[in-house]
């Protein structure tokens, strides 16, 4: 039987360093789930159907609207000469459609071993122009992933008009029983961003479901509002305005 999906209500911290500064930190509501098809779930939460809360196998995994889910990660593991970690968990960490919406600027899958240590992160990353790519984190060797470890990978996708995509990320994943802690710093030449995601895993129950819709009633519809209020503070802030480029071609990226 699958994973009886998590809730986690987590704090987000994004700061801005170089010449223009600017910082943030905002509650923000994740589900970790098992997207097997026999995973048990709470009554107000759905995968691939309409619900208060869902997940859907077109968010995730592949091209962004037409996702397949974990189906696609198995694709990205056998691809990298990885299929054997195929037989281990799998996670998705994601915000769920909220009364249908769902905006995710970052997801990840966790991908675990038979014993149940983490070896791979894929790092699924939005914009708001509509693009998606995708950063695989694992150590050359795949090593299990510790919390005092850093990932790079190299910045190839444009996130925001305000940051360039030149540069170089630096992940860190800490993931135990009890919490999830993931960090994510940005550096280029001429600036960075550090963001942070904190929070406690929980079971998802249709208490916290309401608890949810109760405290962030707009889902990611409140996220999207908060990213355009802050790239507005950057703005009159002064911070230079890039153009959308093109994406890469590659879905995925390390």
């Amino acid at each position: 039987m699958g994973v009886t999906p998590e809730h986690i209500c987590a704090t987000t911290y994004h700061g801005r360093h170089g010449a223009v500064k600017n910082a943030f930190r905002y509650r923000v509501d994740y589900v970790l789930s098992d997207l097997s098809e026999d995973a048990p779930k709470p009554f107000l939460f759905s995968r691939n159907r309409a619900n208060l809360t869902a997940l859907h196998d077109v968010d995730h995994g592949g091209a962004r609207g037409a996702g397949q889910g974990v189906n696609w990660v198995h694709e990205v593991l056998a691809d990298q000469g990885m299929a054997h970690l195929a037989d281990g968990k799998i996670l998705l960490l994601a915000q769920p459609r909220v009364f249908g919406h769902v905006f995710n600027p970052v997801s990840f899958w966790l991908v675990f071993d038979p014993q149940n240590t983490l070896r791979v992160v894929i790092a699924e990353v939005n914009n708001t122009y509509g693009d998606r790519h995708s950063y695989l984190c694992h150590h050359a060797d795949l090593a299990p992933i510790l919390p005092t470890d850093r990932l790079k990978a190299r910045k190839v996708f444009h996130v925001s008009p305000f940051q360039p995509v030149s540069g170089e990320y630096s992940f860190r994943f800490d993931v135990t029983d009890e919490h999830i802690g993931i960090v994510i710093d940005f550096r280029s030449k001429e600036s960075g961003v550090i963001a942070t995601f904190h929070g406690r895993r929980r079971p998802l129950s249709n208490r916290s479901i309401l608890g949810m819709a109760v405290a962030r009633p707009f889902g990611s519809l409140r996220v999207i509002g908060l990213i355009y209020w802050q790239a507005l503070r950057l703005w009159w802030k002064g911070a230079g305005f890039r153009n959308r480029p093109d994406p890469p071609e590659q879905e995925v990226s390390s």
